[in-house]
């Protein structure tokens, strides 16, 4: 059976995370660890080691943001030298602090350009114009990849990252919306990848996402889409290949 996707996953966060990242690995599904703090990612390092399926994400989440944001942000640049995958970082519109959310992503965009060959999974709720230009001012395009983590932008923002050659990863929530789904109908099967966001969403009944939830993801895009499950569940894959190679 090929392997599936699971791009954006808070791993860490599960009250019983040893044995999901057992899980993950144990099925073969292709995870991204990512983090929302640089010391996160420190413990997701150490805990990804021996695996071949699970990799970390290093992290700086904007909803984290807080008065000790340049300590976090100093630890952030000693170790990014060290870090293929980037993420969860990003803007959101919905909190106050916005001004102070884009210098710190502006300086995590300069950094990844900086560095190169990095893969960002990216947080951008109502503000994907402004991460868009921040990506774009830092030329972080030119040699990293972008994905953009369950997108709600409007589908002329997704026109322009689709232009600048970004990825999106989808869930199951963004395909239960009107709006999503929309989104989804919009985006070439090669720019699309799975995720669960797990542990923040759940199941109907109630338990939350592991790694092996993008089953259902995977029904949901390829209905939308009109296409068979297994020939989306192998582009997703060689979407993957694409971005890491």
């Amino acid at each position: 059976m090929t392997s599936l996707v699971d791009f954006h996953c808070h791993l860490d966060l599960y009250s019983n995370y040893e044995e999901v990242f057992k899980e993950a690995e144990r099925n073969k599904i292709y995870t991204l660890a990512v983090t929302t703090t640089p010391r996160a990612w420190e413990k997701n390092l150490e805990l990804t080691k021996d695996c071949r399926f699970v990799r970390p994400a290093l992290g700086l989440h904007p909803q984290v943001i807080d008065t000790n944001i340049d300590r976090e942000l100093r630890l952030f640049e000693a170790k990014i030298k060290y870090a293929r995958y980037i993420g969860e970082v990003g803007l959101d519109g919905r909190l106050k602090n916005l001004a102070e959310q884009k210098r710190v992503f502006r300086k995590i965009a300069q950094l990844c350009a900086l560095y190169g060959n990095k893969c960002l999974s990216i947080h951008a709720v109502r503000a994907t114009n402004e991460v868009l230009g921040i990506l774009n001012e830092a030329k972080v395009y030119d040699n990293c990849i972008v994905v953009l983590h369950w997108f709600t932008g409007s589908k002329t923002e997704a026109v322009r990252a689709l232009d600048s050659g970004c990825y999106f990863s989808i869930n199951n929530s963004m395909a239960k919306t009107s709006r999503g789904r929309d989104i989804i109908r919009l985006l070439p099967i090669n720019r699309i990848l799975t995720e669960t966001d797990g542990p923040f969403i759940r199941d109907e009944a109630g338990n939350p996402l592991q790694p092996f939830g993008v089953r259902d993801c995977i029904e949901s895009i390829a209905s939308i889409k009109d296409v068979e499950a297994n020939r989306l569940i192998a582009q997703v894959l060689f979407n993957l290949n694409q971005i890491v190679s």
